[in-house]
């Protein structure tokens, strides 16, 4: 089973954001996604407060989960070790999109330390910004709950006018957001840049020690 998982928060990517890569990993991979998890809780939440994403894991086994990147699963260190644990144990496969690597029973050690240590860097660098919407990115659109059928709708060749028939919609409006959000590149798997072959090895390498 194929699972995509996404988290929106205002201080990092959104959600439709993290949505076209996962839609282009899995094109440009072969994947078929089986099911879709957004996660709209607080991000002030604690993992024993997200009942509904800990039953879920829980309930699945052996599946392969596609993330953008380490901080959806959860912006708290001690929690991380938590789902980090949890997911291995039920024999999950993790693929973290944005640093390119895979995440399963039989990753190093030094690859899972690597990728927490991303999201400590990530979590200390935020907390100098000002908190506010990130520098460039989009905001929210009504076609966003739309957004996988467009895909669909795009590998199976259809015009602009018969999807705006479909939804109902607006073709103008369509054709801009289908642009905007670069849906045909998504569709077709091209959005990602060219994986590199020591993926592990640089997120490794991004393990930085106190002076």
């Amino acid at each position: 089973m194929v699972i995509a998982y996404i988290r929106p928060d205002k201080n990092f990517a959104p959600a439709h954001e993290q949505l076209q890569l996962i839609n282009s990993y899995a094109v440009a991979n072969n994947l078929i996604i089986d099911d879709e998890f957004v996660d709209y809780t607080s991000q002030n939440k604690r993992l024993q407060e997200r009942v509904d994403v800990t039953r879920y894991f829980q309930s699945k086994n052996r599946a392969t989960l596609l993330v953008y990147d380490v901080w959806v699963l959860t912006t708290d260190m001690e929690d991380l070790i938590q789902m980090f644990s949890c997911l291995l144990k039920n024999e999950f496969s993790v693929h973290f999109i944005k640093q390119s690597v895979i995440m399963t029973q039989e990753s190093s050690v030094m690859l899972v330390l690597g990728l927490m240590d991303q999201l400590r860097q990530k979590l200390q660098s935020e907390s100098k910004k000002v908190i506010g919407r990130p520098k460039g990115s989009r905001s929210s659109s009504k076609f966003d709950v739309y957004i996988n059928d467009i895909i669909t709708f795009i590998k199976d060749g259809k015009s602009v006018s018969e999807m705006a028939r479909i939804l109902d919609v607006s073709r103008s409006s369509l054709k801009d957001y289908i642009e905007s959000r670069e849906l045909k590149q998504v569709a077709f798997g091209s959005l990602l840049p060219e994986t590199p072959k020591d993926a592990e090895e640089q997120v490794i390498n991004t393990i930085t020690c106190p002076n």
